[in-house]
């Protein structure tokens, strides 16, 4: 029988849930992760390990018991019809054993199960779908259930076929959609690199999250430009075909035109397929793309949809791990970069040493409280993975080789930049520069600032942006309001055109719409969907920096970080100064003059109130999802509400009122499908 959670385990949890969404959103929304892969699973496993510890500490908001994040508002939505899940992991061949021996027992006794095992491509999850053999859309995964339309960007990569089946030869299915990986080659990627910093321009980071930024710009001919190319790994919904298994799925899809992953093996029992995870590791080193495991999967259709999907992942499926390979060097002194943001982020700098093939002289430290709870010192010898990841971590320090002249690595007080008070909220792990004005987030804040999905300043970039900053002509994003002529004309890339198209899309942005300007100013969890959300509540800067945290978090949709987030940005002098600089400028920051941009979507004109406990959405998410898609959410039920969202446990008033005034009542899947037009 479980224990009942100690007070500490319960805020431990808490504490944790809140990390790992935080890093959701950092991978899912921004695609601009803090962390390895190996460290969130790190996170998760502990955060499954105490909800298994102690089942009444699970929730539906949970992140074990979600897929991932929203997509981004710059893009068309497509609804999966079969949802595309995320995969539960096994580290060890015991847990791939205790994996089998689980589903084993829901299905019927004697069953045989063939399992295939597939090389688990780490790149950007997408779906095509085809219709009588013509490619018709192209979406990202998204949340699982919605995701992105990205059609023309996918369009572009060579190896997705337009037209199926590619030699003409077979009769194509009325319509089926093909799940796949697209990724770029590690060859392609290190080529790519190296002429992006030959033009002195600034290198990607690592593969996957380069062919994610590559899938998902606007531009689709910067997508072209890129070398990716797709792996497909399986189908979600069809019709027209018969397919019976994985493996004949496979087969299926190489003859319709399509590149599939390279070592895919059959097995008729489950060490066989243990056996070939395990020589995945080897054959590993051959493949042109990153991996961090192999797929295990069981290999009849039937037995799939028997077995079913279990919270976020389906039973039927488990991702085998590979081991990162590790180092042991010394950890020399530690630096911190400041980010757009203003987080504090430590780094080790060490001692050279190979890791995976790759000499390493810096890893990342995560963040204070990690340290601290690692007791890393300086001077420590530590040990150091790298697991599929161009930025490796230090795991842990040696501290049976400690000498006492190590010494303990504390935050600091002021920023490391500007030499500003630091700030940390009580419940999160990250320490903040919170000037406005820090020269370390000055070139990012002004590049956030001129982006398509704030100001939209055209001829503005990353490089004419450092070039200003460091020349003096812009000390803040305001400043660009103030640029004189003849400063810009005659600088590099700056001859007369240029120089007045820039000024001209300066003056321009001025007139961009509230939620644009409210994007723009970069606070900490406001991008352009909770922009949009806060200027349906506010009808200027002045009123929404003057909205108190409380009334913040009575909009639906607004949780306490974010709440937190805005009050805190505009109790700062420097930002109600920078504010004030914009406003005598003319940049817009009030929704006069702007037109009316009534609420479109496929809930537009409904009401709803929530109550209960949802199974797959907290209130939030769910009262979001709502007003993303046009619709309104209150808190009390009258004769205007249109619906009534019930979960677990719902409120008896609510509820009541609802059934006496005759209010539909629905749960969260239904309201799923009023979101995506289905009524």
């Amino acid at each position: 029988m479980a224990k009942v959670a100690t007070a500490d385990i319960r805020k431990k949890v808490g504490k944790l849930r809140r990390q790992i969404e935080y890093h959701n959103y950092r991978y899912y929304v921004l695609d601009s992760p803090e962390i390895t892969d190996a460290q969130y699973d790190a996170l998760l496993r502990q955060l499954q390990e105490w909800e298994r510890a102690h089942p009444e500490l699970i929730t539906p908001d949970s992140p074990t018991q979600r897929v991932g994040a929203p997509p981004v508002a710059e893009f068309g939505e497509v609804s999966h019809r079969v949802p595309m899940l995320s995969l539960d992991n096994a580290f060890k061949s015991e847990e791939v054993r205790a994996w089998y021996k689980r589903i084993a027992k829901l299905l019927p006794s004697g069953d045989q199960m063939e399992f295939t095992v597939e090389p688990k491509v780490d790149g950007l999850a997408v779906s095509l779908t085809y219709q009588n053999g013509l490619l018709i859309r192209g979406a990202t995964r998204g949340d699982g259930f919605v995701g992105e339309d990205v059609t023309p960007n996918l369009r572009t990569i060579p190896s997705i076929p337009l037209r199926i089946p590619v030699d003409g030869k077979k009769r194509p299915p009325a319509l089926i959609e093909v799940r796949g990986e697209v990724y770029i080659p590690q060859r392609a990627f290190v080529e790519m690199n190296q002429k992006l910093a030959a033009a002195g321009e600034r290198t990607l980071v690592n593969p996957r999250n380069a062919a994610a930024g590559s899938v998902r710009q606007k531009d689709s001919s910067i997508t072209a430009s890129r070398p990716l190319t797709i792996s497909v790994y399986g189908v979600g919904h069809f019709e027209g075909v018969v397919l019976r298994s994985q493996w004949e799925t496979l087969q299926f899809l190489q003859e319709m035109g399509f590149r599939t992953p390279p070592d895919v093996s059959r097995h008729k029992d489950l060490e066989g397929a243990i056996a070939a995870c395990e020589k995945g590791i080897e054959k590993s080193e051959g493949w042109d793309f990153e991996a961090d495991g192999v797929v295990v999967k069981v290999n009849s259709f039937a037995q799939q949809e028997r077995l079913g999907v279990v919270g976020h992942a389906p039973r039927w499926a488990i991702a085998y791990k590979f081991p990162a390979e590790e180092a042991i060097t010394r950890l020399l002194e530690v630096g911190i970069n400041v980010g757009r943001t203003g987080t504090l982020n430590p780094y080790a700098v060490l001692e050279p040493v190979r890791v995976s093939g790759v000499t390493v002289s810096s890893a990342t430290l995560h963040n204070f409280e990690d340290i601290q709870r690692k007791d890393i010192r300086q001077g420590d010898w530590v040990v150091v993975k790298r697991a599929g990841e161009v930025i490796p971590q230090v795991v842990r320090p040696l501290s049976s080789r400690r000498t006492g002249r190590e010494r303990r690595i504390r935050p600091p007080r002021k920023c490391p930049q500007c030499g500003e008070a630091i700030y940390k909220p009580e419940d999160e792990v990250m320490y903040y520069c919170i000037n406005a004005s820090c020269p370390a987030q000055l070139v990012r804040n002004i590049e956030h600032w001129v982006s398509k999905g704030a100001m939209d300043i055209e001829g503005f970039g990353e490089k004419q942006t450092a070039k200003f900053v460091e020349l003096g002509l812009v000390k803040d994003a305001a400043d660009l309001y103030y640029l004189k002529r003849d400063k810009i004309l005659g600088l590099e890339g700056f001859a007369e055109k240029a120089t007045d198209n820039l000024l001209e899309a300066i003056q321009a942005s001025k007139q961009r719409p509230l939620w644009r300007t409210i994007t723009a100013l970069g606070i900490r969890h406001v991008g352009s969907t909770v922009a949009q959300l806060l200027t349906r509540h506010f009808s200027s800067v002045d009123e929404l920096m003057n909205a108190s945290q409380e009334e913040l978090l009575r909009i639906a949709g607004i949780g306490p970080h974010t709440a937190r987030s805005i009050a805190e940005y505009f109790r700062q002098r420097r930002n109600r100064r920078f504010i004030e600089k914009l406003r005598r400028a003319g940049v817009r920051l009030s929704r006069a003059g702007e037109e009316a941009a009534p609420a479109r979507g496929p809930l537009s004109g409904l009401t709803f109130v929530i109550t209960g406990t949802l199974p797959k959405m907290s209130r939030e998410e769910a009262a979001a999802l709502i007003v993303q898609r046009g619709g309104k959410v209150v808190d009390s039920v009258s004769k205007k509400t249109s619906y009534l969202v019930v979960g677990e446990d719902p409120g008896g008033t609510k509820f009541n009122k609802a059934k006496e005034l005759g209010i539909p009542r629905i749960d969260e899947g239904q309201l799923r499908q009023l979101a995506q037009g289905k009524r």
